[in-house]
């Protein structure tokens, strides 16, 4: 039985901080199963969010350079970790997204900073990185990559969402195959909204719950055309300021307002694309159960607005799972990667043939 023990990396849209995960991985009878067995969530400080935040505008030295400094100090937090968790000597590879800075997969292209180079030289480990590259080159969106994770470690449940700083789900088919695509902005927006009153985030939505949801704002937010468009598709950070900010800045509403108003928004859009994908032939072997994690599963009442809209019984798991899922699903990708086994999916991401993705270092 061969086993692989990968620490998983990730860092969001939301920029809320960076995701290190623990990961074992081992297969029985032909099934992939995996453990947690540490993982920590370190915030950003405010240089780094605003330097990361700013890249997209600012020149190529400076890219170049974020990207070499970014990779030194990720390398940084992961010896760190492993000095912390007690792990030497136990980590067969380093599983790095990176920071997603500017993804346009129509025009063939997404970049994640990050260098794996650094990485590999700062802890002396080997690293799987660019995890998207191959399949936008194939003609992939490049993303969600999380339902691959969902197909091999989740298995029992027909839909699986992820509540991060995008809303995005995966279906599974009674092929044996399965659908993933991006939904609708999710914590990108809440949490921006909640910094306007000098908060991270709604904690537990309490905010959203006192406030009222304003049904035009919330009419013209459904309208938005991204929502019509076929699936596979996936979004980029800046659909928030250039799709949806514009719509709220119409309106002059409190901030509890504005976000129920968003809540109930991110609801619908989740309710419809379940309604929209039991269409399809699923896999009747699955319950009909709605598998939730991402930070914004903690969110008490934007949970319980999707409860109330979805055609399906929802399920939040263990607070590992919630937390970790994605960094959980790039240490998975990495194993796969180092398998040469295919590790994105082109019926989840559209392009024209599933693909071995990811650059591997060597530590020295």
């Amino acid at each position: 039985m061969q086993k692989y023990r990968i620490i998983g990396l990730m860092s969001g849209t939301s920029l809320d901080g960076v995701d290190l995960a623990y990961c074992l991985f081992h297969r029985v009878n032909g099934q992939w199963q995996y453990q947690i067995t540490c993982a920590d969530c370190l915030p950003y400080s405010d240089a780094w969010k605003n330097r990361l935040s700013n890249l997209i505008h600012t020149d190529i030295e400076t890219y170049l350079k974020t990207d070499a400094d970014y990779g030194y100090y990720l390398g940084q937090l992961l010896n760190e970790f492993i000095h912390r968790h007690h792990l030497h000597g136990k980590v067969d590879a380093i599983a790095s997204h990176g920071q997603t800075i500017i993804h346009r997969p129509h025009l063939g292209f997404t970049a994640q900073i990050g260098s794996g180079a650094a990485i590999a030289e700062t802890t002396h480990l080997p690293v799987v990185c660019n995890l998207r590259a191959n399949d936008v080159a194939a003609g992939g969106q490049g993303a969600p990559v999380v339902p691959l994770t969902d197909n091999y470690l989740f298995a029992p449940y027909l839909f699986c969402l992820n509540l991060g700083g995008i809303a995005n789900i995966s279906c599974k088919l009674n092929n044996g195959g399965i659908v993933g695509y991006d939904i609708c902005p999710n914590n990108l927006l809440l949490n921006y909204l909640s910094g306007k009153l000098g908060l991270p985030y709604d904690a537990g939505g309490q905010i959203a719950a006192s406030g009222t949801p304003h049904l035009p704002l919330l009419e013209q937010l459904n309208q938005l055309p991204f929502y019509s468009l076929p699936f596979p598709k996936s979004l980029d950070a800046d659909f928030v300021p250039q799709m949806v900010l514009p719509l709220l800045n119409r309106f002059n509403l409190p901030l509890p307002n504005l976000l129920c108003t968003c809540a109930e928004h991110i609801a619908t859009q989740i309710a419809q694309q379940v309604e929209l994908l039991y269409q399809l032939p699923v896999n009747p072997n699955c319950g009909r159960t709605l598998f939730i994690t991402g930070g914004g599963a903690f969110n008490t009442y934007l949970v319980q607005r999707i409860s109330a809209l979805v055609n399906a019984q929802t399920l939040v798991p263990n607070e590992l799972t919630v937390n970790y899922k994605e960094a959980l699903a790039m240490a998975f990708m990495a194993v796969l990667r180092l398998r040469n086994e295919p590790n994105c999916l082109s019926s989840v991401t559209g392009a024209r043939t599933n693909t071995v993705s990811g650059c591997i270092y060597f530590a020295r």
